[in-house]
């Protein structure tokens, strides 16, 4: 395409070059996946699941070694010690679910599904072996 003057107030006259050529347009960027719902409970649960066993589990040594003679199984603070720790164990057991069920869900993140599987496995795995320990010694 061959310039063309332009005339300019001053009376000058400037040529018009054509534009150089552009670059196609970039991609669109990709969609950031979101998190998964179901990841993040399980991770969440995990957390508060592990750290309720370990409390529990604390309480059950603190009660065991400050009553004489070992704790009464049939005593009401066995009772609770027992019931809160199959509760906490069984919520680690829904957070693992949770977790699984958030591995398996397309287009999401799965960093929070993967935290909260291994989370809970290593909470249940640690009670049940603490639990079995306490069977061969006791």
């Amino acid at each position: 395409m061959p310039s063309k003057p332009i005339p300019e107030s001053t009376g000058e006259m400037l040529t018009r070059t054509p534009p150089p050529h552009l670059p196609p347009p970039a991609p669109a960027p990709a969609s950031r996946q979101s998190h998964s719902g179901l990841g993040i409970a399980s991770f969440v649960l995990s957390i508060i699941s592990g750290m309720a066993l370990f409390c529990v589990v604390l309480a059950a040594g603190v009660i065991e070694s400050s009553t004489p003679g070992g704790m009464d199984e049939s005593s009401p603070q066995a009772m609770v010690v027992g019931l809160f720790l199959f509760a906490f164990m069984g919520l680690a057991l829904l957070a693992a679910g949770l977790g699984v069920g958030g591995l398996c869900q397309k287009n999401r993140q799965k960093i929070f599904a993967i935290l909260g599987v291994v989370f809970s496995a290593v909470a249940v795995v640690l009670v049940t072996g603490l639990m079995i320990f306490g069977l061969m010694v006791g």
